[in-house]
């Protein structure tokens, strides 16, 4: 039995390489940070040789910690998703930088799409709802407006692909063209009931079936890294999107177990088991995972702000040195200070959908100072979680318990806060790198270190549960304040 499982965790400003022994522990693990580029309002690109050059350097550096002997039974990679890469088949370089998930350049035609009464069509074969966060209208964008592009994507010279794919592709020399369901299911071209990509999807988005990937499985063999590349054979054996990996990391396996995931967004998502129910809420139906071809689904809501809100206070602000000292603030700050930050930066996600929307710092007194800024930050996250969870009981989903990771959850003011606002009991996990544990434990699967998702579930366990303390009235004010201020912002 091989000694380690690595995951390729691919995220909005970061790449990580992580190794995982059999028992789901994080034994080595390497981080490279990549830029983003915001060319225009609203725009957000990454340069997709910088992604790669990132996931290839944080590989070496990890397998480089190897002791003569060891072994690795293959690679998991999680990724973020809708991120949306197109490029020359024949030389492997992109066309243009990829187009991020939180871009809205498309939010135009989606509208046009709407005034057309299209939305109930799309949410029928997807599940989703029509936004410029997918992949389909960012790669009609681009087959548009690359001098070329459309002309080559019709003779079949380029490809598609979300980051996973594009990764899959570099680390394969270009032998495998392939997604698993999860990330399919997030471009809007892809039927998650059938699970086949779309023909009426593609001829309303005009792109051609040429240049998609094929769609396996969320543990498959997706293709072999030679040795040539890192000194030893890797087989590719698990691929899926990072807040389904969440979920599984989570062994969120049963129908109405749920995950949050505190990352640069924020996404909240509950197994409905193999039932995909249509939210009347405006959330999504997402495909959870794809199993030996057996399909699990999902109820997700998705918020495009949340750590991001945290790198804006420190980078754009100037108020933090480190993300660290903001629990400090706000444990100095009373939690009615009175001050909203609703961090529409890019519009705002799930239940609202409202991309012209911009952020607002709303209560502002002249007493206010950088301890209330960046407690309203911290809340925000917590009031948009709010705001997901009521949309999801509102479609008659019961949480069975919400098991919270990503890089926020290690504040334990923001956690305590969280199940304040939320009335319910919050768990964070003894290991929070679920997001890259998934993608290593779906290899495992595959690989044969690991027999089932019984025993997965078996793994979990909870380094810290918080419990509501907050009087329900205070809890009632601050959330109807938080509402206020939403409108203040929005367009639609």
């Amino acid at each position: 039995m091989a000694d380690y499982i690595l995951a390729i965790d691919q995220g909005t400003s970061s790449s990580r390489a992580i190794l995982f022994n059999r028992e789901g522990e994080l034994v080595h693990v390497a981080q490279e940070e990549f830029p983003q580029y915001f060319p225009n309002d609203g725009w957000v690109e990454h340069e997709p040789e910088e992604i790669w050059h990132s996931v290839k350097h944080t590989i070496e550096e990890v397998l480089a910690k190897l002791q003569p002997g060891d072994t690795v039974a293959g690679i998991g990679i999680t990724n973020q998703r809708e991120t949306t890469v197109v490029w020359d088949r024949e030389t492997g370089k992109p066309i243009h930088r990829a187009i991020v998930w939180q871009d809205r350049r498309t939010a135009e035609f989606c509208l046009q799409l709407k005034d057309q009464g299209l939305q109930d069509q799309v949410q029928a074969k997807t599940g989703l709802l029509i936004d410029p966060y997918f992949s389909a209208t960012k790669v009609r964008w681009l087959l548009d407006n690359v001098t070329g592009a459309r002309d080559a994507a019709q003779q079949g010279h380029l490809a598609f692909g979300t980051i996973d794919t594009y990764i899959l592709w570099k680390l394969t020399e270009g032998r495998a063209h392939r997604t698993d369901a999860t990330n399919a299911s997030r471009t809007m071209m892809f039927n998650i009931h059938d699970q086949v990509w779309d023909g009426d999807l593609l001829a309303m988005f005009d792109v051609p079936a040429s240049i998609l990937p094929e769609v396996c499985d969320s543990a498959a063999d997706f293709g072999v890294c030679n040795a040539s590349m890192f000194g030893i054979e890797l087989p590719i054996l698990s691929m899926i999107g990072d807040q389904q990996a969440a979920l599984v990391g989570q062994t969120c396996f049963e129908q109405g177990m749920a995950k949050s995931t505190y990352g640069t967004g924020c996404f909240m998502i509950v197994n409905t088991g193999d039932h995909a129910l249509k939210s009347e809420n405006r959330l999504l139906t997402t495909i959870a995972y794809r199993l030996n071809g057996k399909t699990t689904y999902a109820l997700e809501g998705s918020i495009f702000v949340a750590g991001a809100a945290g790198q804006w206070l420190r980078d754009g602000l100037k108020l933090l040195e480190n993300a660290a000292e903001s629990q400090a603030l706000a444990e100095s700050t009373p939690l009615n200070h009175g001050v909203y930050l609703v961090p529409a930066f890019t519009g705002l996600g799930a239940p609202y959908w409202d991309p012209d929307a911009r952020g607002g710092l709303l209560g502002l007194t002249r007493d206010t100072g950088i301890k209330e800024l960046v407690s309203a930050a911290l809340q925000s996250v917590c009031y948009q979680t709010k705001d997901l969870l009521c949309a999801m009981e509102a479609d008659g989903q019961e949480l069975k318990s919400l098991r919270v990771d990503g890089g926020m959850v290690a504040n334990d003011w923001v956690m305590q806060f969280l199940a304040d606002i939320l009335d319910t009991t919050v768990e964070r996990p003894q290991i929070i790198e679920t997001t890259a544990l998934g993608a290593a434990y779906l290899a495992g699967l595959q690989a044969g270190v690991y027999v089932s998702l019984a025993e997965l579930g078996q793994s979990w366990s909870c380094e810290r549960r918080f419990s509501a303390s907050l009087d329900d009235t205070d809890r009632q004010a601050l959330y109807a304040g938080w509402l206020e201020a939403v409108k203040r912002v929005m367009t639609n």
